[in-house]
């Protein structure tokens, strides 16, 4: 899209913001950091809510799970429906049924009725939602930025929805300790209200209607056919879920255990993560700057660093070391999240970007529960150190096997121009669209 040019002596309307910041990426920037804030919160005053009840450590987890497992079984149908319908809709509908559910669970938490089985249900709805928004926001933003200033774009955006969760969740203890759980997650009720607000200003005028397909499942055929018939995408997804799982045990069992046995306590964690948070900003603040011409070779090379948490664990390292071995793993991250963004962002056609993103967080999640029910007896059986050391091990040997992918060593970040919705014009050069489609 175009602005008209501004008269002399005023400058355009849009001067105050990069030209790559169309409205629709203003908005779902903005909306990402309402839900980040209260989201982070969130999960603080869960956990609290439970304890509050009389409920057990046990209890914490079922309440978690009952969130995940929806998440999981409808991704797959969240991306096609949201490939299929207007996906500012769907956002706004998911960010609805979320802001209900957590209204409900504020009301029973703050009157003393909550029950562990009403706070599941709950929980199971937010999970839901989740289910449906997240493919269709993951398409919707990539639609909203030129792919010129693509990783420029997906770097400020994620530098903001981490400063976000930073904000949140601090201000979430914070308040969990003065005025309760309850009024957290009124909190986080009132931040989906306020984001599904922005979401149902957005501008999809701009956006290309799609076709009609020939129903549900068959959209998710496509979907699986776009994602198999691209090397570079099921490898790393299929890495990705080894990795994902070991980090969500290390995270939520051994680090926790090893900060209280070998660290005086939940302290030293709680810096730590902090420490992780504060490297995905200074991650995303390089990606700003720094274009990697070969995108996956270089963000494959920085997950390597991500087993660093888990062997400072294994150690283990006093609390500064852990701290630092967070931070590098914080930092390393987000390079790889900006590189794969980018490239899905370049090489997936936008109509699919949906689907396809479901099947990468259904893939990239789908083990994390096994994990983190094996955490405890893999403890048992081999020894705390012992098994993060194989973590650590499992970690370095997927992420090696990536490398031998050729499409992962070799693609290459590419310059087109294509017009899009909420952004700018983007260079393409002729046989772009052809390359994209047929590319893996």
């Amino acid at each position: 899209m175009t602005t008209p040019a501004a008269s002399p002596g005023h400058p355009p309307a849009r001067s105050r913001r990069p030209a790559w910041a169309g409205r629709n990426y203003v908005l779902l920037t903005a909306a990402t950091i309402a839900t980040n804030l209260g989201a982070h919160g969130a999960l603080i005053a869960t956990t609290w809510a439970v304890f509050d009840s009389g409920g057990s450590t046990g209890d914490v987890g079922m309440v978690a799970m009952a969130r995940f497992l929806p998440l999981v079984l409808f991704l797959l149908i969240g991306g096609a429906v949201a490939d299929r319908f207007p996906r500012h809709r769907v956002m706004v509908a998911a960010n609805a049924l979320n802001c209900v559910s957590q209204a409900l669970f504020a009301v029973l938490v703050i009157t003393g009725e909550a029950r562990i089985w009403q706070m599941m249900v709950l929980t199971a709805l937010c999970g839901a939602g989740q289910a449906f928004f997240n493919p269709a926001a993951e398409g919707m933003l990539m639609a909203s930025v030129s792919r010129e200033q693509a990783g420029r774009a997906f770097a400020v955006y994620r530098m903001a929805m981490h400063g976000a969760g930073i904000g949140g969740a601090a201000l979430g203890g914070a308040l969990v300790a003065f005025l309760g759980p309850g009024w957290v997650l009124a909190v986080d009720a009132l931040a989906f209200a306020v984001a599904g607000a922005l979401r149902a200003f957005l501008d999809v005028s701009g956006i290309p209607e799609r076709a009609p397909g020939g129903g549900l499942l068959s959209d998710l055929r496509e979907g699986w056919h776009e994602f198999v018939g691209r090397p570079w995408l099921w490898s790393i997804v299929a890495q990705f879920s080894v990795v994902v799982a070991l980090i969500g045990a290390v995270e939520a069992v051994y680090g926790p255990m090893v900060a209280r046995d070998e660290l005086g306590g939940a302290r030293p964690w709680g810096i730590a993560l902090a420490a992780y948070g504060v490297g995905t900003l200074a991650g995303a603040v390089l990606m700003t700057r720094w274009k990697p011409r070969r995108l996956l070779f270089v963000g494959t090379l920085c997950v390597f660093p991500i087993a660093l948490p888990s062997a400072a664990l294994a150690v283990p390292l006093d609390a500064a070391g852990l701290t630092l071995a967070m931070f590098v793993s914080g930092v390393a991250i987000e390079v790889f999240g900006v590189s794969w963004m980018t490239t899905m962002h370049q090489e997936i056609p936008e109509e699919k970007l949906s689907r396809v993103s479901a099947y990468d967080w259904f893939g990239s999640t789908a083990l994390l529960p096994l994990s983190t029910a094996l955490a405890g007896p893999a403890e048992e059986a081999f020894g705390r150190r012992e098994a993060l050391w194989g973590a650590v091990a499992l970690m370095t040997l997927v992420t090696a096997l990536v490398l031998l992918v050729p499409d992962v060593r070799n693609l290459t970040r590419r310059s087109h121009t294509k017009e899009v919705a909420g952004g700018g014009a983007v260079p393409v050069s002729a046989d772009a669209e052809g390359s994209v489609r047929a590319n893996g």
